[in-house]
């Protein structure tokens, strides 16, 4: 849940780097999230004989953009243009693959832990 709340909190950030542990755990969590609330749907729709399938749609319009900007981020961290989020397949294989160690076009390496935090 922490890495989900992260994205969130970077809702429209769009430089910088996010990790392949950062991307599929929101990924993850996401669809978890998207689950849950389904089922919820589901019951409050045969219980209660009420569409409420509205919620969903609202959830998926509020997780669009930092959605976008996590992949994104993705994309940077393996040293890639933004833009390659929307080649089909491709994006796919960017998201699996390891990403640059150290600096890179787009920053620094988001598994490297700054010099603050290493007392």
């Amino acid at each position: 849940m922490h890495y989900y709340l992260d994205v969130l909190k970077k809702y429209a950030v769009f430089e910088g780097r996010a990790s392949r542990k950062e991307y599929w755990m929101f990924v993850l969590a996401n669809f978890i999230v998207a689950f849950i609330l389904g089922i919820i749907i589901g019951i409050v729709k045969v219980a209660l004989k009420v569409d409420i399938s509205l919620v969903a749609s609202i959830y998926q319009l509020a997780i669009i953009v930092p959605s976008i900007s996590v992949a994104v981020r993705r994309m940077h961290d393996v040293n890639k243009n933004g833009w390659y989020v929307i080649i089909p397949f491709y994006n796919l294989v960017l998201a699996c693959t390891a990403g640059t160690q150290g600096m890179n076009n787009y920053g620094t390496d988001p598994k490297e832990v700054p010099a603050s935090q290493n007392i």
